[in-house]
């Protein structure tokens, strides 16, 4: 069912939305920040909560390595593609003993991948990189699911179009801001607003304070800016306090840093610019307080604290305060809210070995460590999280690591999540012809996925989940109806 706000609600947000608008799109983060959009009194959170978290991968995970096809004919493949000097990629097979003489981060080392056991399996073997050992569990529970083969796209493409050019293709492919914009807003890099922040345009009337519908852990997210929604960012600790964050003296003096806080409200000109930038610094002061209040210490249960290793996993660390922000729902008088986290270092262009095996176990904690917290606040049926990067990765090996791709792989966790099961159809392997082709309809160059889902599919499905209407969803992803009808809700989320 679709979420209703109140027309008055709406009203106000927007009109005090349009008063901030003077900030201009190329407000600074810092600006985004003193950007408090309030209305005047808090709703009730209810029962009635759902939050979406993106979780973004930085620098285009390898796919290949992630979530991996293991029958017979493929496996025999990805062996021969991946396994070329001077250090091999291929990971070794299921059932294969961790050799713990081996090199760190070595397919020796980390043992065989990780088999699943899909609902359907498609006549395939599927398994997991052998660091996720929690998503592995979390999927065999029934609280994760993978989605194969997901990319952006502009409509359906077959290898012959992409050959001959016959369908148009996203622009500036394989390009990191590119494709990272791409993902996050439906377009390449310049644009303003996301698909996350465009749902919170839609649902967040529904909130009391406007202002926390759209919650970055991780700087400045332009997936969850709207048209209307301003993100609001946080540290891990918390509330960025003006002053510092966590700033609760000015050299040592409480007084002091209350006078300058006095004096950064109150312009003492007839500027127009100074008298709207102290309002906004005032908002900002306030919204700060609240948001402080709100929140539940970081190092009480179930939150914390954290301990090794999540003590060192900054993945681990947002999600706590989002977290912790979700706790603090019915004060904070939201419904919807739209959340974004993310890790780096995955433009593994060498070194990919112990560099993905880090990457992936730090991903795999942090995972378990949300749905574990989650399931003690008893809200995993409440919050769905999914995996977002650049791109995939190709599946040749250029001597100890890989290349940009385009297609790939992702998780979405959660209570509401039909899980054990793998959507799409998942690619075939094939091997290079002379010209350096590759045999299977799903890669080309390097080997390359060439999406068979797109962003919009994936995104269109959540949305529907969170709460937007049809309509909502034709405005926010208006390329999804150049894909056939029965894929625009790929059944992931109950």
């Amino acid at each position: 069912m679709s979420f209703i706000s109140k027309s008055a609600s709406r009203r106000e947000f927007l009109r005090r939305a349009g008063a901030l608008s003077t900030l201009g799109m190329a407000a600074t983060p810092l600006a985004l920040n003193l950007a408090a959009l309030g209305t005047a009194s808090a709703q009730s959170a209810g029962s009635d909560y759902k939050a979406l978290v993106c979780l973004f991968l930085y620098g285009g995970n390898d796919t290949y390595n992630t979530v991996l096809a293991t029958d017979a004919p493929s496996w025999a493949n990805y062996t021969q593609v991946r396994n070329q000097a001077p250090d091999s990629i291929a990971l070794l097979a299921p059932g294969t003993p961790e050799n713990t003489g081996a090199g760190a981060g070595s397919p020796a080392r980390l043992g065989g991948v990780l088999a699943l056991n899909p609902i359907t399996p498609q006549g395939r073997g599927i398994a997991l990189h052998p660091m996720l050992t929690g998503p592995r569990d979390l999927f065999a529970a029934g609280r994760l699911a993978i989605v194969s083969n997901v990319g952006p796209l502009l409509r359906p493409l077959t290898k012959a179009d992409y050959r001959n050019s016959a369908v148009p293709k996203p622009a500036s492919l394989f390009s990191h801001n590119d494709q990272q914009s791409t993902w996050q807003t439906l377009a390449a890099e310049g644009a303003t607003a996301g698909w996350g922040g465009r749902m919170g345009d839609l649902l967040a009337a529904g909130n009391g304070n406007a202002l926390f519908t759209s919650i970055s852990a991780s700087g400045n997210a332009v997936w969850l800016s709207g048209q209307n929604v301003l993100q609001y960012q946080v540290s891990t600790n918390g509330a960025i306090r003006i002053g510092g964050n966590g700033a609760t003296t000015l050299f040592g003096s409480g007084p002091a840093l209350e006078s300058m806080r006095r004096v950064m409200r109150n312009a003492r000109s007839d500027s127009v610019l100074l008298r709207d930038h102290a309002t906004v610094v005032g908002r900002s002061i306030d919204a700060e307080q609240a948001f402080g209040a709100a929140l539940p210490a970081a190092n009480t249960a179930p939150y914390g604290p954290l301990v090794a290793p999540l003590n060192n996993n900054g993945l681990a660390q947002q999600l706590q305060v989002v977290a912790r922000t979700i706790a603090g729902r019915t004060a904070l008088g939201t419904r919807r809210q739209v959340f974004f986290v993310s890790m780096g270092g995955f433009d593994t262009h060498d070194n990919q070995n112990r560099q993905h095996a880090d990457l992936m176990a730090r991903l795999s904690q942090a995972l378990v460590y949300f749905d574990n917290t989650l399931g003690a606040m008893g809200l995993r049926d409440s919050v769905t999280t999914f995996t977002a990067s650049d791109f995939g990765r190709t599946f040749t090996s250029n001597g100890d690591g890989t290349d940009h791709g385009w297609g790939a792989h992702h998780f979405v966790m959660g209570g509401a999540v039909r899980g054990r099961e793998v959507y799409g159809n998942f690619p075939a392997y094939g091997l290079p012809d002379s010209r350096g082709d590759f045999t299977s309809p799903n890669q080309i160059g390097n080997g390359s996925l060439l999406p068979e889902i797109s962003v919009e599919q994936l995104g269109a499905t959540l949305g529907r989940w969170f709460g937007v209407s049809d309509g909502g969803l034709a405005d926010i992803f208006p390329r999804l109806t150049a894909f056939d009808a029965s894929r625009r809700n790929l059944g992931f989320m109950a």
